[in-house]
């Protein structure tokens, strides 16, 4: 059996039938490169009491297969950030196990797509979720701004995940500095942001105000997202105000 199992926001948001699988699994992998996570894999660890093994980018895209194929006969259980369907890596996984006649089993949990509501926006008028890279030399990606561009003009709030190593300021810095190339008036300084940092840990922080008080504002180490609101329905309106900066 492949268990494909979601850790969370934090290793504490792990649900009681993630722990009872793990207890009696013959083998755990974890992975991060899909998602930032801002717990530590040795306090899950050390809640199981049994070793939990790193994959990396290359394990997960060109040679899980052979993960895979020891699911066949053994009971294999993969931790992945958040929930495990959200990214499209996790169901390219699932299907080859499939192929493969494994059977498989999908323990869900939470995520940004849930949490997000936190900061009082309502859940169901956010449009399309986009994703800001780091810039490279010959690659700079616009789609963002377009993504907002199109959310905005339905009236509907965009979420905006970042690389993670990559902070807020770095991701308003690369929206303003797409606004001075296409001058659209999509993204400026004075775009009401919601800034938020860690979300679902002790240690989490939502701030609302201004593009460039919110490039300001210290959100600390990431994992860290960008939401630009769009049209706010009064109870919107009137919770974000415990945010305002």
């Amino acid at each position: 059996m492949f268990y494909l199992i979601g850790i969370g926001l934090d290793e504490k948001d792990l649900s009681l039938r993630a722990l009872k699988i793990l207890m009696n699994v013959d083998t755990i992998y974890a992975e991060f490169y899909t998602s930032p996570f801002s717990g530590k894999i040795e306090n899950i660890e050390r809640l199981l009491k049994r070793e939990v093994i790193l994959l990396n980018r290359e394990d997960i895209e060109e040679n899980f297969e052979n993960i895979l194929i020891n699911s066949d006969k053994k009971d294999v259980a993969l931790l992945v950030p958040g929930d495990p369907m959200v990214a499209t890596t996790h169901s390219s996984l699932v299907m080859e196990a499939r192929k493969l006649g494994i059977r498989t089993r999908i323990i869900h949990s939470s995520s940004i797509y849930s949490a997000i509501a936190e900061t009082g926006l309502q859940v169901y008028k956010f449009g399309r979720t986009t994703s800001l890279p780091f810039p490279r030399r010959n690659y700079f990606p616009t789609s963002p701004y377009d993504v907002i561009k199109e959310n905005t003009e339905r009236g509907l709030h965009t979420l905006i995940l970042l690389d993670i190593d990559m902070l807020i300021n770095n991701a308003i810095d690369i929206l303003l500095r797409i606004e001075k190339r296409r001058l659209e008036g999509i993204f400026n300084e004075d775009r009401m942001c919601v800034g938020v940092a860690r979300l679902g840990s002790e240690d989490s922080i939502i701030k609302y105000g201004r593009a460039e008080s919110i490039r300001e504002y210290d959100f600390g180490k990431p994992p860290h997202s960008l939401v630009v609101p769009g049209e706010l329905h009064f109870m919107e309106e009137e919770y974000l105000k415990f945010f305002r900066i």
